[in-house]
């Protein structure tokens, strides 16, 4: 942030006290003063809202020959981020601010307001199930809402940006305001900031909901519809019963209490953290800014006349001095200041990429109650001082700051400083991201570590759902994997599956009445390697979809097994240094497979007659006899199959039509253990398969994911799940400590990439310098990370990085059913 700094403070030197505060003002301005300069007293609430007419596609008749349009845009990350990343979002603000000329009027609106309590818990709601989980679901919902007081959820924020121009007809209106709005989204998304363009229902619920806040106010029930009916005004849907004006230094909106004020900017330098200790405040307000280009010309002339008023005023005071006896050098010091910061700033207009702006700075406080209002005022003037600024209320103007509050780009308070574009730019408006996503099939993954506000997802609405949690020994991934889980069984039908190969899930898995299921060689519970859909060719309509990626037929099933096998032999075989099966090798198994299935698929096939390990191993055999690669494979098959590791050789003998079903592989030695979750890898395809034809989505759950990673063929494998769960309905998520395992290879890296989910936990220097690498973390953000208690870390959940805590309570049922630690 030095050449953020750097450039700030000469700007703030150039301080343009010197400039006439008050210049001559455009038509369109003088037109919006004298809208409230009437010598008249509005009749209905209506009157006090002045536009015209607000049009379906957004665009908002302002007066006669004055339209704007208003676009929302998101927070971003800047608290966290690198200085190099601040310096470029500062760099980025400039170019957003240049982009408008004399012509347009821009209005930043920043709007903190307390949603209503039944909104904000809806979207945490978990509603009861005609099942036994209630009790459960009871306990988890007031676990969600004790979490959500330790932020503030309920304090929705938004940011909008309404410009706009003078023309004639609406037509004209539209092609420069549209034009405009591209290159304003544009900008923004150069900052990385996410934007959206609001049509007219949406502008008059915004300005409905900042005219009838909390629970007791007039819900919106608009439609263009009934206007067309009706013929009435859409201010009758957004404005609120009465508006009463008749103090001098507040006003009433029905229940409401608000105040406006204007900030003066009375600092020489401003620093980039004012605005966000501004937007962190947990008070109901409206901070607004009005930005207006100054014509270039204009502004180059009058910072030439303000230096020839103080070359002027200087050469008096060496008059002065010469008439009193003293040294005509000798003249008061900012007099010498205020000529450098002049000379600096016209330099900069004519040689820099610099432009001068009107900048009015307003804040309307909202509440319940005169106590509450003075008591949001306080703290409000509290933060404003911190910036060296001074907060004045408007007396005799509340209507006047209550219209320029709106975000219908019409400011009437006549109060304004001139600065130039880094001393606008430098009142950052960002932040943290949020991610609160309301749905029913949203998750929670914690607290924002910044803004303690609650992280609420859902993975499904991302370009695909795959996922990673990652994290050192001991840093809580089992913890945040079967919190994610409960709230999947709470909140969804979505099945659920997981490998479990330290048997940490059963707790849980027994808890929510589901089937766990051990295989060791103690264990008279059987999986077959050899297992395919039959439903496939029971019913063949239903796998026809059209997709060559999810298309299922007779030849797809042999083909999948084929590269199954494949995949398994080479886990047997462990070539040394993880040496792949050359082409010979599989080009053995591939014809050994056709010859098992399509023998066995053509002959009326049923689960009794499903061929096994040993089906496999006796073709193998015959087909070895003058082969001496296929004699070797079956000979590394015989231990599986006749010898002491044969537990897989067996027909399936357990139902897996439970919802929620945990493999538990802890008894496994580390051999069997590899190919034990291969093998669970192998059926989950069939249950995602049969779960895509009745339109359910499958979760599935790897613990020790790295196991699966360390072999090409495995590798591979697992990349298909990968790539192609998402079609298929599949929500895989892989929990590893070893991020070197992850980043090995062009296979793995590829998983890495695929997974637009990953929650990552403490980690090690070492891991977190690849993971920088990889999702661009900020030193602050590695730092975190390195340091991160048990529970806390970052999430990244599409392109939004956020840095969360989780300390989940521990004086709960659940919590007992999640918790891994010995102790507990």
């Amino acid at each position: 942030m030095k050449d953020i700094k750097q450039k700030r403070g000469e700007a703030g030197k150039k301080n343009v006290r010197n400039i006439p505060k008050k210049t001559k003002l455009s038509f369109a301005e003088q037109l919006k003063l004298s809208i409230m300069k009437m010598n008249r007293i509005p009749r209905t609430a209506q009157d006090t809202v002045p536009y015209r007419k607000m049009f379906e596609d957004g665009i908002c008749q302002v007066t006669r020959n004055y339209y704007t349009k208003t676009v929302r845009f998101e927070d971003t990350n800047y608290e966290m981020v690198s200085d190099g990343v601040k310096k470029s979002i500062f760099d980025g603000l400039c170019d957003f601010y240049n982009y408008f000329d004399p012509s347009a009027t821009v209005q930043m609106s920043y709007v903190n307001q307390q949603s209503t309590f039944a909104d904000t818990m809806k979207a945490i709601e978990v509603d009861d199930q005609d099942d036994q989980f209630n009790d459960i679901r009871d306990e988890y919902r007031q676990m969600l809402r004790k979490q959500l007081t330790k932020g503030n959820n309920g304090l929705e924020k938004f940011k909008y940006v309404t410009f706009g121009i003078e023309s004639d007809n609406i037509r004209t209106a539209r092609i420069k305001l549209n034009r405009m709005e591209t290159g304003i989204m544009q900008n923004l998304r150069l900052m990385g900031v996410e934007s959206h363009s609001l049509d007219g229902k949406e502008r008059l619920k915004v300005m409905h909901g900042i005219m009838n806040p909390g629970t007791d106010g007039r819900p919106f029930t608009f439609s263009y519809d009934n206007i067309r009916e009706s013929g009435g005004s859409t201010k009758d849907y957004i404005v609120p019963m009465r508006f009463d004006f008749s103090e001098n230094d507040s006003f009433r909106m029905d229940k409401t209490w608000c105040s406006v004020s204007v900030i003066d900017i009375t600092c020489a330098e401003m620093l980039d953290d004012f605005m966000s200790k501004f937007l962190h405040l947990d008070r109901n307000l409206i901070f607004t800014m009005f930005v207006h280009p100054v014509n270039q010309k204009e502004a180059i002339k009058s910072i030439k006349g303000s230096l020839s008023d103080i070359q002027k005023k200087k050469i008096d005071e060496q008059k002065k001095a010469v008439r009193a006896g003293y040294d005509m050098d000798l003249i008061p010091s900012d007099i010498n200041t205020y000529g450098e910061s002049a000379q600096s700033t016209l330099n900069d207009l004519m040689r820099q990429n610099e432009k001068m702006f009107r900048l009015t700075l307003i804040v309307m406080n909202f509440e319940d109650s005169k106590d509450k209002l003075d008591s949001s005022i306080e703290a409000t003037n509290g933060v404003i001082q911190l910036g060296n600024c001074t907060m004045r209320r408007l007396e005799d103007m509340q209507e006047q700051g209550f219209v320029s509050s709106l975000p219908l780009g019409l400011n009437l308070t006549e109060e304004y400083r001139q600065l130039p574009t880094v001393n606008t730019a430098i009142l950052i408006p960002f932040t943290t991201r949020e991610l609160f996503i309301k749905g029913s099939s949203s998750l929670y993954y914690g607290l924002n570590s910044i803004s303690n506000n609650m992280i609420l997802a859902d993975r499904k609405r991302l370009i695909n759902p795959n996922g990673l949690i990652l994290g050192v020994p001991g840093a809580g991934k089992s913890f945040s994997a079967k919190r994610e889980i409960l709230g999947v069984f709470l909140q969804t039908d979505d099945d659920i599956v997981v490998t479990d190969p330290e048997g940490e899930y059963y707790p849980l898995i027994n808890a929510l009445d589901g089937q766990v299921i051990h295989i060791s060689s103690s264990s008279n519970d059987y999986i077959n390697p050899m297992d395919v859909n039959l439903d496939v060719v029971r019913n063949p309509e239903k796998y026809k979809t059209g997709d060559a990626d999810t298309e299922e037929d007779i030849g797809t099933i042999v083909k999948d097994k084929s590269a199954f096998i494949m995949s398994f032999c080479e886990i047997i075989m462990n070539k040394p240094g993880g040496m792949e099966l050359d082409g010979g090798e599989r080009n053995f198994i591939d014809r050994c497979v056709k010859q098992i299935y399509e023998k066995f698929l053509y002959n009326n096939p049923t689960e009794e007659t499903m061929p096994t390990l040993e089906d496999l191993y006796n073709v193998m055999m015959q087909e070895s006899e003058h082969n001496e690669k296929g004699r070797n494979i079956a000979e590394c098959l015989e231990m599986y199959v006749h010898g002491s590791q044969n537990i897989f050789n067996h027909r399936t003998n357990i139902n897996l039509n439970n919802r929620t079903v945990c493999f538990d592989i802890k008894k496994l030695n580390t051999t069997l253990r590899k190919l034990g979750m291969f093998i669970i890898q192998n059926m989950v395809w069939t249950r995602v398969s049969q779960n895509r034809n009745a339109k359910r989505f499958t979760r599935y759950y790897i613990d020790e994911f790295h196991l699966l990673l360390n072999q090409p063929q495995t590798a591979s494998y697992s990349l298909e799940i990968w790539k192609r769960f998402r079609k298929w309905g599949g929500i895989p998520t892989g929990i590893t400590q070893n991020i070197s395992d992850l980043l090995s290879s062009p296979q793995t890296k590829n998983i890495f990439n695929n997974s637009p989910f990953i929650y990552l936990l403490k980690q090690s220097e070492q891991d977190v310098e690849l993971l920088a690498e990889y999702i661009g973390l900020s030193d602050t953000e590695k730092d975190y990370l390195v340091a991160a208690d048990m529970g806390c870390g970052i999430v990244k959940f599409g392109d939004t990085i956020i840095s969360f805590a989780d300390h989940y309570p521990t004086d709960t049922i659940t919590y007992k059913l999640l918790t891994t630690k010995p102790t507990e």
